[in-house]
Parts: structure tokens; sequence; C-alpha cells
């Protein structure tokens, strides 16, 4: 079937998780913090998936918000740290993430060609109206849909139910478009057809399912279609 509805992971998909550290980084005082954002960065983004993959194999569902405070706590405390400001100061960098340069150019094409365009993430509702807002891609998007409506993250069956419910489309209707080769495997082997975006040219993962294409970045999504 045709595909009709294009879906979008949003963090490390649409937008930049490594910008909070970045940018704090490159604040005055920030000295400490610069000689290791990209590690800080890393470890942060690691232990928010972890701690997701743990709290949804164990039912212990908590708000992607509460993840990612969590993980920040550990990556700050294998740097020795306890430095409350920085820690409020990362935290509201996060709610303000860039997209990463193609993305508006690219949803713009898929809103032009009749797309139906939306995020399915694990972020909680608050936060990812905060990065839509932030970014100015409000326009593009059709839904926004959060793992809070059913309460446990991806890669759960569950989540991927969400777009059906929403727009009524086939599961091979769907292009879904993921920056993590977990979800993306966990959507293929639910029946949408995928792409995973690896930007940093990692091997591929060896999980239940492959992705239909591999890019290293957004701009062809449309050319897919």
């Amino acid at each position: 079937m045709a595909i009709t509805t294009c879906v979008f992971d949003a963090y490390g998909t649409l937008f930049d998780v490594s910008a909070a550290a970045r940018i704090a980084a490159e604040e005055p005082g920030r000295g400490a913090l610069a000689a290791v954002q990209a590690e800080l960065a890393e470890d942060w983004r690691r232990k928010q998936l972890e701690y997701s993959w743990l709290r949804a194999v164990t039912g212990d569902y908590v708000s992607f918000w509460q993840v990612t405070q969590d993980a920040l706590d550990w990556a700050m405390a294998r740097q020795g740290w306890d430095d409350l400001e920085l820690r409020e100061r990362l935290l509201a960098l996060y709610w303000e993430l860039a997209p990463y340069r193609e993305v508006p150019f690219m949803l713009a094409h898929l809103k032009a060609r009749g797309m139906q365009v939306a995020i399915l993430s694990n972020g909680n509702p608050d936060m990812l109206d905060g990065a839509v807002d932030h970014s100015g891609l409000r326009s593009y998007f059709d839904a926004i849909l959060s793992v809070e409506e059913v309460g446990i993250f991806k890669p759960s069956s569950r989540v991927y139910d969400l777009v059906g419910a929403r727009f009524g489309c086939a599961r091979d209707e769907v292009l879904f478009v993921s920056s993590n080769g977990w979800d993306v495997a966990g959507a293929s082997k639910y029946g949408f057809r995928t792409v995973w975006v690896n930007r940093a040219g990692l091997p591929q993962d060896r999980l239940m399912a492959d992705p239909a294409h591999v890019l290293n970045e957004l701009s062809t999504i449309p050319e897919l279609i």
C-alpha cells in the first residue's frame, strides 16, 4: 500500500539531544563542563534510554521527564558534580532542543505532498509541546503522540498502536523514522515501513527486525514516499 502517514521519533531524530550540554558549555564560567560536555551528553542520553527500557520491562512507568532528570543526576554524579544551578540550567535547555538543520525543509516537503505527519515519542506531552513550539515546527504536525497515553515506553506494541488509532491507517501505510536502532526494530516487527537515521555511522543492531532504509540524515525522507 502507498505511504499515507509519516511518523517521527522526537529526541535524537528531529531534535538534537546533545544541544543542551553543548549550549550550556559555551556559557561563561562553564569551563569544567566544556571539558567533558560530550561525555556528559552521551551518559545522559544512554541512561535516559536504559531507564526507559528497564521501566518498560518492569511495568514501573514514570513520566519521561522523570527519567530525563534521573539520567542527568547519574551523569552528573559520574563527574563528581553536585551543582544544583547547573542541573537546573541543563534541564531548562532540554525543553528548547534545536531541530537538526534539515528538519524544517524536510517536513515542509512532506506536507506539500499531502502526507499526514506525526511525532510518536517517549516524551510526555508538555516536554514535546515545549520542543515543538520552541522550534517553530507546530504547523507541520497533524498529531503529537506520547507514550503517556498508554503508560509504557517504546518499543511496546501498545505505543505503535497509537498511530493507527489516531489516523485510521494500516500499518504498512506508515513510514516510521527514528535514530534509535531498537525503536526501528520494534516498529519494523510491528509492521511499519521504517527508516533508521544513523547519524553516527554505527553498526546495525542485532535485533528482531531490520530497517527498510538507512540514512545518515533526514533530508531525503520525501524521496522515499
